[in-house]
């Protein structure tokens, strides 16, 4: 199972070629358009959103509302294209207009234009804008459901926001009261007090980060491996997560907590009563690279977003003069479109784990393969 994506932030569309998938699955449109929406959601966004009406257009794979077993291809229309289209226009357009020189720290600008050879950071920060998290998120959506045909369920909520952090234990049913909420987070208090923060970081021309929890419940013992690095399943989750804008941190379990207590205090202790358990877990449903049957807790360091409304000291790329960084349209703080993307990106990741050791060409072969797993 793999995934593809192409598209950049003001263009035409954002595309997806999903190949891998068996077939009869079914998909729930409205289920996708719902996470493309809770995608767009969130307490601090900014102006774009309201431009923007995410929905998917599936063009490939599915009949009547199930999978073929061929390439699912899809794509999500950017309806900001009619305001770029003389930018942008792959036909031809007008490059002058719209240019980046100025190029924003903490951006792909820089070592992108050197990079890719050109003097346009535009033709970078199109790519590298977290817009592309849009057909991931829908990507992810319909793996998800792939995953709920198994029993896997993936959730999660927003833990901290600039350094206001709920430290309280949430059940994994409790998670699912979070997208209710405006910026996804389970403790009333700390919330109101995020969002007054935002108030002021707003006021200021400044920008807000934060720190997501994503679990996984309902995975078998088994899924990843222990006998080759590059199929240890927290390095390929952690690594899904990496891979989206602005996070720069990921861990599993207690993750760096445990560095500072004794092993006794960190492993959890094996019992045995009609099946094997744990009364913890420290070790976030992972060990030695694969899921050993508890819930899966991740965790991941959103860091605040890098286009500022003020503009950072720079270097013009053209003149190499001191400069301001030009402002973009963006976000005051986009954590709950992060936490989104989150759990779509590690559905995505963990579907092809799931894939590669059950095979199987449609659903029913699929499900039988996996009922059969201790």
């Amino acid at each position: 199972m793999r995934l593809i994506t192409a598209g950049e932030s003001h263009g035409k569309t954002l595309t997806g070629i999903i190949e891998g998938l068996p077939s009869n699955l079914k998909i729930d449109i409205a289920e996708i358009n719902g996470y493309l929406a809770l995608r767009q959601s969130g307490y601090g966004r900014g102006e774009r959103q309201k431009i923007e009406c995410d929905r998917i257009e599936i063009l490939s794979g599915v009949r009547n509302l199930l999978t073929l077993g061929s390439p699912l291809a899809f794509e999500i229309k950017n309806r900001d294209y009619d305001n770029w289209r003389n930018i942008l226009a792959p036909e031809g357009c007008d490059t002058t207009q719209k240019t980046i020189t100025k190029v924003r720290p903490g951006h792909a600008d820089l070592t992108g234009v050197i990079k890719y050879d050109q003097t346009d950071a535009r033709n970078v920060a199109e790519r590298a804008s977290a817009r592309e998290t849009a057909v991931r998120v829908a990507a992810g959506s319909i793996l998800r459901q792939y995953l709920a045909e198994l029993g896997v369920q993936i959730s999660g909520y927003v833990k901290s926001v600039c350094g206001i952090c709920d430290d309280k234990y949430h059940t994994f049913e409790e998670l699912k009261n979070a997208k209710s909420q405006p910026l996804f987070m389970l403790d009333g208090l700390k919330q109101r007090q995020s969002m007054e923060l935002i108030d002021k970081l707003k006021e200021d021309g400044d920008t807000a980060g934060g720190i997501i929890e994503i679990r996984i419940k309902g995975l078998k013992c088994g899924f990843g491996s222990c006998m080759q690095y590059g199929a240890k399943l927290d390095a390929i989750l952690c690594g899904a997560m990496m891979s989206v804008q602005a996070i720069k941190g990921v861990e599993v379990g207690l993750g760096f907590e445990g560095a500072n207590l004794r092993g006794s205090a960190v492993h959890d202790k094996i019992y045995y009563d009609n099946g094997f358990y744990r009364e913890t877990n420290n070790a976030g449903g992972i060990e030695g690279g694969m899921s050993n049957g508890e819930e899966i807790v991740l965790r991941a360091a959103m860091k605040p977003i890098p286009t500022l409304m003020r503009g950072l000291r720079t270097v013009d790329y053209i003149t190499k003069e001191p400069q301001t960084a030009e402002s973009e349209r963006s976000d005051v703080c986009a954590i709950c479109a992060a936490e989104i993307v989150l759990e779509s990106v590690v559905a995505t990741a963990l579907a092809e784990v799931v894939s590669d050791r059950l095979g199987g060409d449609n659903m029913r072969e699929v499900k039988e393969r996996y009922k059969k797993l201790k």
